[in-house]
């Protein structure tokens, strides 16, 4: 397989990688995987240490990419909620496995 091949067979996961390489994407992320909706500042208390303005570029990011979605209610006083669009409810299962595979490393990382 010559490079070009491997770069375009391995683009896809680089694309997702990517989205999920964000310092805060992962975290916030797996909040919204707890939650159908959430609050912007629920959000930044549940994700510990994260800045008004990392949340808000890691939030743009994610709505930018498709996987999280804002609605703005139209009250007084103002509504925001962030909740996952349908490709982001599809990390899911991803995440799961993930999380078993980091177990089973740091499992055998002890040994």
């Amino acid at each position: 397989m010559t490079e070009s091949e491997l770069n375009k067979a391995i683009a896809p996961a680089s694309y997702a990688l990517n989205i999920l390489a964000g310092k805060w994407n992962l975290k916030i992320l797996a909040v919204l995987c707890s939650y159908n909706d959430i609050r912007y500042n629920e959000l930044k208390r549940k994700v510990y240490g994260i800045t008004g303005t990392m949340l808000n570029q890691s939030l743009k990011d994610l709505i930018e990419y498709g996987i999280v979605q804002r609605v703005q209610y139209n009250e007084v006083p103002s509504r925001v909620e962030y909740s996952l669009t349908r490709a982001g409810l599809e990390l899911n299962p991803i995440f799961e496995q993930l999380l078993l595979w980091g177990e089973n490393q740091l499992e055998k990382s002890k040994s």
